[in-house]
């Protein structure tokens, strides 16, 4: 239970002084990265908030990431701030309760919730007793009187699923298992920017309880050959493909160690005396060796840390 809830509650964990790749973290900010496109940096210290960013199409706006209820809500007045046009859809990018537990306040304010399957899976595992766990400590969760978490109510039967309405584009991919087994990116192939939920942080929350680490660096390196020009993360500042790299160096550095660890029949605790390159450090969490702990067992299992 203690690792479910730190499952879906990481972020307000996590300590927001970090150094990150692009610059100080400014929650609560609204920047317009594109004409149409603006990123949210959520309040991750003061409320465990994720990103968002807000999609303009031609009637309406897509939000990427239904948040915690209480960042919906400022994602949503946000919303309006930056655009009329009424929020239609809201795309969860995986199913932890700062991205996906705020579903039910969208859809009580009229938009659409959008998923890939793995997201619904994830669910049906862990609730209801993670949103039972998270409403004891969360008044915004407990104010929604739901027993449950609310699932997206559209899934996606393909990949990518796209959105075009002639004015604009916009791609959803599932790139396979790497924070969790849903993870989706939100991809705008004419303005080259992508959204990546957890999949890849700036900076210091990556955390790895559900994810399966061995494929992450695919899943990354699959993310990279679109090339974007602008990587908006699920937390952390918004920035360039300098994030992807640091993700993906991160992600190698931490299988490879842990797995010569393993090899030279060390414990977890002595596999996370090792160092990492200064490239990979910036994305090390305060729990780091919680980290090298969720690998190591992965690596011993053979399995996916995220189906132990």
């Amino acid at each position: 239970m203690r690792r479910t809830l730190l499952g879906i509650m990481f972020a307000g964990l996590m300590a927001a002084a970090f150094f990150t790749a692009v610059s100080e973290a400014q929650p609560g900010s609204v920047k317009e990265i594109v004409k149409g496109v603006w990123f949210r940096e959520g309040e991750i210290d003061a409320m465990g908030h994720c990103n968002n960013v807000i999609i303009e199409m031609k009637d309406y706006l897509v939000i990427v990431d239904a948040n915690f209820p209480s960042g919906a809500k400022l994602a949503l007045a946000d919303a309006r701030k930056v655009s009329p046009k009424p929020v239609r859809y809201v795309f969860d990018t995986h199913h932890h309760g700062d991205h996906a537990y705020g579903n039910a306040f969208w859809t009580r304010n009229g938009a659409e919730t959008m998923g890939f399957p793995g997201v619904v899976e994830m669910m049906k595992i862990r609730e209801p007793q993670a949103w039972q766990s998270a409403a004891k400590s969360r008044k915004d969760v407990a104010e929604l009187k739901l027993r449950t978490a609310e699932p997206p109510k559209t899934v996606f039967s393909k990949n990518p699923h796209v959105m075009d309405d002639g004015v604009r584009r916009l791609e959803f991919h599932h790139y396979g298992w790497a924070h969790t087994k849903g993870d989706g990116f939100a991809w705008l192939p004419k303005e080259r920017v992508l959204c990546t939920g957890d999949a890849a942080t700036n900076g210091p929350y990556n955390y790895i309880g559900d994810a399966h680490a061995g494929n992450w660096p695919k899943v990354i390196e699959s993310a990279m050959k679109l090339k974007p020009r602008h990587v908006l993360p699920g937390h952390g500042p918004a920035g360039g493909a300098e994030i992807l790299e640091g993700e993906l160096a991160f992600m190698r550095e931490l299988n490879a160690l842990v797995e010569a660890g393993v090899k030279a029949g060390k414990t977890p605790e002595q596999i996370a005396a090792g160092k990492l390159s200064a490239r990979a450090r910036n994305w090390v969490g305060a729990p780091w060796t919680g980290q090298v702990k969720d690998v190591y067992l992965e690596k011993t299992k053979g399995v996916p840390r995220g189906s132990l």
